[in-house]
């Protein structure tokens, strides 16, 4: 071969791979370009997210109207049980009777707690079961299913320290917090 064609054969070469470089450029370019487009997306969505999370916050200062604790000596639940006494039945219907005299639109969230006398994962569901009871004997007495929540806090929320039985058993309750 002669040096010109070497040389074209060289400045071909040199030439495609210009051309290969600006379309492997002008790619990374579209390629980032997109990754920068999903990203801005992700950082609207969780602005707006923020944004409703801050309204509902402010929705919610200051609905909290009043709680009832079902666990004073009357009304405390037996060590691993989630039966209603019957003087914890009249405090509650007592309660769904304010609740209808009263006629407004409130909420319930029922937290059921209980001692932190056996495995936590028990007595996460213990908790459930009493907040469930409750919940179910207020339906009985007339409050709309659709205002109340429950949510079990088992043994990680408690009221008396656990070290005696009589805290034991006063951490054995389920609240009711009414929300406006």
């Amino acid at each position: 071969m002669s040096k010109s064609g070497l040389r074209g054969a060289a400045l071909s070469l040199a030439m495609g791979g210009l051309v290969a470089g600006c379309a492997s450029h002008r790619f990374v370019h579209e390629q980032v370009g997109a990754v920068e487009g999903r990203v801005a997306g992700v950082d609207r969505t969780a602005a707006e997210a923020l944004a409703r999370a801050n309204v509902a916050h402010r929705l919610a200062e200051g609905k909290f109207l009043y709680s009832v604790v079902l666990s004073d000596e009357s009304v405390k639940f037996p060590v691993k049980q989630h039966a209603l006494s019957a003087e914890a039945e009249t405090r509650l219907t007592a309660l769904a009777e304010r609740l209808k005299r009263e006629d407004r639109n409130v909420y319930l969230e029922i937290q059921g707690h209980t001692d932190n006398q056996g495995p936590e994962a028990y007595n996460d569901r213990l908790g459930a079961a009493r907040a469930e009871t409750v919940r179910r004997f207020l339906a009985k007495a007339g409050v709309p299913l659709h205002r109340m929540a429950v949510i079990s806090y088992g043994e990680e929320e408690p009221t008396a320290p656990n070290s005696t039985a009589a805290g034991r058993s006063q951490n054995r309750r389920v609240t009711v917090v009414v929300l406006e």
